[in-house]
């Protein structure tokens, strides 16, 4: 789907539809839900060249007590993980605009990995879950 900000309530929605039809735990909902909203939108806001915009596929995977997210966009390559961490003990005057997202993600996820495919960013997210 196109990478613009009015698709993420889609996108969501099929977060959403693939957590109930799996019959995960309602709990850990919230931090993909987080994840995916902070990546989404850097790449909306991100990832336009020369007004065209990007192009973006989400995946979903379960394996045992663990599930994946993966945000892949054909934007120009970047690693949001090449970033330096945020400051956070600094005061807000004196940090930058920016960054937080992607240290936010690091905090919600077990893993978070950056692989360049072919001609497209591929941001893979992982965390265990509660599955009684």
């Amino acid at each position: 789907m196109p990478g613009e900000a009015a698709q993420l309530p889609l996108l969501t929605q099929f977060l959403q539809q693939f957590w109930a039809t799996a019959g995960l735990p309602a709990a850990g909902l919230n931090s993909f839900e987080l994840a995916l909203e902070e990546i989404f939108m850097n790449v909306a806001m991100h990832a336009v060249q020369g007004g065209s915009v990007p192009r973006v596929e989400l995946s979903l995977a379960r394996a045992g007590d663990s599930v994946t997210l993966a945000v892949e966009d054909d934007g120009p390559q970047f690693d949001p993980l090449s970033l330096a961490a945020p400051d956070v003990a600094a005061s807000l005057g004196d940090r930058p605009i920016g960054g937080l997202g992607v240290f936010l993600v690091r905090q919600l996820m077990d893993a978070v990995s950056y692989h360049r495919v072919g001609a497209c960013n591929r941001l893979s997210m992982s965390k265990r879950i509660g599955v009684g």
